[in-house]
């Protein structure tokens, strides 16, 4: 089974945008993993512009299933994770003023900086994780960086879906199937929503884990104004 780790960045974003604590960032994490959610992601960033390093802090005693945390590998992000100790830590190369990751590692060429720090994370017993795209010299340069996982960029295959399902996941069931022989495991994410996972999911073997955040939240304002404006007609009665 493929586990779904949900990204509360959004939550933290809304929350950011009038001040305050509503939402609830540790309470959305709570009943998240309450809903049957088997992991909570967070993505801080150096501007702390929706997850701040508080809320790192605030969560990682209380989530009961998978936290994992993301993130460009800077020192303020290092000491972060090692302070809180997360069952996974997911390496992104983030550009500082990145709206939202755009890119996997160049592994090759990163080669002695990723393999340090990765070094670091799995001493201190936590697993770690790559994000890539879904080309084989750089899944193979995850292997010899020590990584225990990687984490396939998916903006390529959400793009292509609509046009071509086939084409568009094809790069990734070969780039799973390579992972696996080099014994990496694989995760995923970005665009992933509920219009291309059952397929991705399908198409994708050894597939352990997908961190989806902006879509799911999107989807759930849609299933859920319903219900909403419902209960609040009938509070106004």
């Amino acid at each position: 089974m493929t586990k779904l780790s949900v990204n509360i960045n959004k939550i933290a974003t809304l929350r950011n945008s009038r001040g305050g604590n509503y939402p609830n960032v540790v309470q959305v994490a709570k009943d998240v993993e309450r809903f049957g959610g088997q992991g909570i992601t967070v993505h801080p960033r150096p501007d702390e512009r929706h997850i701040r390093y508080q809320d790192v802090r605030d969560l990682a005693p209380i989530v009961t299933t998978e936290f994992n945390i993301e993130g460009n590998p800077n020192l303020k992000f290092i000491d972060l994770v090692l302070q809180n100790k997360p069952t996974q830590v997911t390496l992104v190369p983030d550009a500082v003023d990145a709206i939202t990751s755009n890119a996997g590692w160049d592994t090759v060429k990163h080669k002695d900086f990723l393999t340090e720090i990765i070094s670091e994370f799995k001493n201190n017993s936590i697993r770690t994780s790559v994000f890539v795209d879904p080309v084989a010299a750089m899944i193979e340069g995850a292997s010899k960086i020590g990584a225990d996982r990687i984490e396939l960029y998916t903006e390529a295959f959400a793009d292509k879906f609509t046009i071509s399902p086939e084409e568009a996941v094809r790069p990734y069931t070969e780039s799973a199937m390579l992972a696996h022989s080099l014994n990496l495991g694989i995760n995923a994410g970005h665009d992933l929503s509920l219009k291309n996972i059952a397929y991705f999911k399908e198409k994708v073997p050894y597939l352990l884990e997908v961190s989806i955040g902006h879509a799911l939240i999107g989807e759930s304002l849609y299933l859920g104004l319903e219900t909403v404006i419902s209960n609040y007609l009938k509070a106004l009665k």
